[in-house]
């Protein structure tokens, strides 16, 4: 019998892009080991739009590039939430998974009749799926958050009030610098609700694994690799072995992207970035979920003009707003646009991020800390502002500023930032001399990460050869 591996990510357009990059790298050094990536029909949470424009785009790529490439797509039976879970992104997104569960175990049943599955790599955690086929957990976030959640359970029993409760109080986490209670996770911070008990079990289940994923590597993150791989994170129980096969790539998401939106936007972009001189430009970009409120856009408009260094902006409409695109002469003011349009460039809603961070002309970036907007700009050697917003976003700034010290805070008083702030930051990031030195040799070291012998080869290495034993 045939062998293969089955991926199956958990809801949301970014889980499935990183899966599929995961199939992708799998098949560029292994060509004869068919993969299938289990997929969930349209969710009613989250628009599938991405998702199905990247799929297509996979799928058209394989067919005129590749045909061969031995990557195919099971899609799981339709779901129907109730309204009430609906509502609730997270708690739509927990009670998606549970649901699916027989579905996988179906899917992996059907697959298994005509191939021996040498491994299962998820990242919707709900263990055991099926005793017989070996579980992967891919982490899509960084190894520090990944020991803050292997940690979790530890921390959960010596600590009987809410993350929320405790405010500014400090946290010790094995592998990570100090934390305040209020920096945690959003679906930590309320130790009642529904989304706290989910990954409560999240992090019990993840030792459980036969081993773990994460998009890093060993330099980047050395700290937090060396504590989950030490048993530190998991006092009472045997951790299984951490995978650290970072960075992969990252085109793909703004690739996805760039199929839905205005392809005029990145010529727009790309164009001004040219005619701008090398490493003088700040980017400012914080994720499809970054929108500000019409003052806090004031702030940054200000903060940006008072600064008098180059950028290019992302705007989002302020979070209630009816209109789609912003109008950004109303939100900024005509004058604004006016006074800076020697030296600025603003777009609506979306830019192409890789290709952005990867021109010459670019010496900064102001960013919500999402994990794969923190790793395009390691990988591109550009320095940053940290600005979290959401998620797990917080933890990765304070690792990102203490730990990695390739960027600086931009600090907020009760979530709001001054243009003060905004023009002190971005002045200090496009000047820190120190800073860009350091940013452009940790870029050397995840370039050689994958070479051969690398610290992500070889761990890859290791994760293949676990699959046979």
């Amino acid at each position: 019998m045939k062998e293969s591996i089955v991926l199956y990510p958990a809801p949301g357009s970014h889980q499935i892009i990183s899966m599929v990059e995961l199939a992708k790298l799998i098949s560029q050094h292994h060509p004869n080991l068919p993969i299938t990536i289990l997929l969930t029909t349209s969710t009613p949470f989250e628009t599938s739009t991405t998702s199905s424009s990247y799929i297509n785009l996979i799928s058209s790529d394989q067919n005129q590039t590749n045909p061969n490439l031995p990557i195919s797509f099971f899609t799981l039976p339709s779901l129907h939430l109730r309204q009430s879970h609906i509502e609730n992104p997270v708690e739509s997104a927990i009670e998606f998974m549970r649901l699916n569960i027989p579905n996988v175990l179906q899917a992996l049943e059907t697959i298994s009749q005509s191939s021996k599955v040498l491994a299962f790599i998820t990242s919707s955690v709900h263990h055991p799926y099926d005793p017989q086929i070996p579980t992967y957990f891919y982490f899509t976030s960084c190894a520090s958050v990944l020991a803050l959640f292997l940690y979790l359970p530890t921390i959960h029993n010596e600590t009987p009030k809410s993350f929320r409760d405790l405010n500014d109080a400090v946290l010790h986490f094995p592998g990570l610098p100090p934390l305040q209670a209020s920096q945690m996770p959003l679906p930590l911070l309320d130790l009642s609700g529904p989304a706290y008990e989910y990954f409560l079990n999240f992090a019990a289940c993840l030792p459980k694994s036969q081993g773990i994923i994460t998009n890093t590597f060993q330099a980047l993150e050395p700290s937090a690799i060396k504590a989950i791989s030490a048993g530190s994170c998991v006092p009472n129980h045997q951790t299984p072995p951490i995978f650290h096969i970072g960075p992969l790539n990252f085109d793909a998401k703004n690739r996805a992207s760039s199929a839905c939106e205005d392809r005029s936007t990145s010529t727009k972009c790309l164009m001004w970035l040219d005619e701008q001189p090398s490493q003088s430009v700040v980017f400012l970009c914080f994720g499809s979920r970054g929108a500000f409120s019409e003052a806090q856009l004031s702030e940054i408009a200000m903060g940006l003009e008072r600064s008098k260094q180059r950028f290019l902006w992302v705007v989002r409409s302020p979070p209630g707003s009816s209109s789609v695109e912003p109008d950004l002469e109303i939100l900024l003011t005509k004058e604004f646009l006016e006074r800076t349009k020697n030296r600025g460039l603003v777009v609506k809603s979306w830019a192409p991020q890789a290709a952005i961070l990867r021109h010459g002309c670019v010496g900064g970036f102001v960013t919500h800390c999402g994990w794969n907007s923190v790793l395009e700009a390691v990988t591109y050697g550009v320095p940053m502002a940290a600005w979290p917003l959401y998620a797990e976003q917080a933890v990765n700034g304070v690792v990102l500023v203490e730990e990695m010290k390739l960027g600086i805070p931009v600090e907020s008083k009760e979530g709001f930032v001054s243009a003060e702030e905004v023009e002190k930051k971005v002045s200090l990031l496009m000047d820190g001399k120190s800073l860009r030195e350091r940013s452009q040799a940790m870029k050397a070291m995840a370039l050689a990460a994958w070479d051969n012998g690398g610290s992500s080869f070889t761990s890859f290495s290791e994760m293949v050869t676990s699959w046979k034993q």
